[in-house]
C-alpha cells in the first residue's frame, strides 16, 4: 500500500520503473528525477477505455499550462497494453503533459489503483497530499484548489 509520506524519489522511482520494463510512447521520452525535486506531482492513471479520462485530459492539459511555471508535473500512466489503444486516444485527446506506459500494471498495482482514472497529487515535499478516483467534471474547481494550496506551500 502507498504510504502517506513518501519521497518524491521514491515516488518518482516508481515512474521510472514503468518507463525502464515498458516502452514509452517516444523513444525520445525520459524521466530525470531530478527534474521534479521541489514540484507539486500529479500521478494520472488512465486507460484508453475509460470515459472519465476523456474529460480529464483537457482539465489536466489546462491545469499543467497554466501552472507548469509555479511547478506542477503532471504525469500520465497509461495501463493498456495495446500501443494503438493509445495512439488512438492520444489522437481524440492530445496532451501536454509527460505519459508513460504501465502495460503490465506494475506501477498500477505499487499505487493500489482501483479505478481508471486515479489521480495522487504529492506535495513539493514528496507526501501524498491528496487521492481522487475518477473525474468529476463539477469537481474541478475542488482539484485545482487542491492544486493551487500545493503548489503556494513553501513545504508540505
Amino acid at each position: 500500500m502507498l504510504k502517506k509520506c513518501f519521497p518524491t524519489i521514491t515516488t518518482l522511482a516508481l515512474v521510472v520503473l514503468a518507463t525502464v520494463y515498458s516502452e514509452t510512447l517516444h523513444a525520445d521520452d525520459s524521466l530525470d528525477l531530478l527534474e521534479y525535486r521541489d514540484k507539486v506531482v500529479v500521478v494520472d492513471f488512465w486507460a484508453s477505455w475509460c470515459v472519465p479520462c476523456r474529460r480529464s485530459f483537457p482539465w489536466m492539459n489546462e491545469m499543467q499550462e497554466k501552472y507548469a511555471d509555479s511547478g506542477l508535473v503532471i504525469i500520465g500512466i497509461n495501463v493498456d497494453t495495446e500501443e494503438s489503444a493509445i495512439d488512438s486516444f492520444l489522437r481524440d485527446y492530445p496532451v501536454n503533459f509527460k505519459i508513460v506506459r504501465d502495460p503490465n500494471g506494475d506501477v498500477a498495482r505499487s499505487f493500489d489503483v482501483v479505478a481508471m482514472p486515479s489521480s495522487y497529487v504529492f506535495g513539493k515535499d514528496g507526501s501524498l497530499i491528496a487521492t481522487h478516483l475518477g473525474f468529476k467534471v463539477k469537481k474541478q474547481r475542488e482539484y485545482e484548489s487542491i492544486l493551487l494550496t500545493a503548489l503556494r506551500n513553501d513545504t508540505e
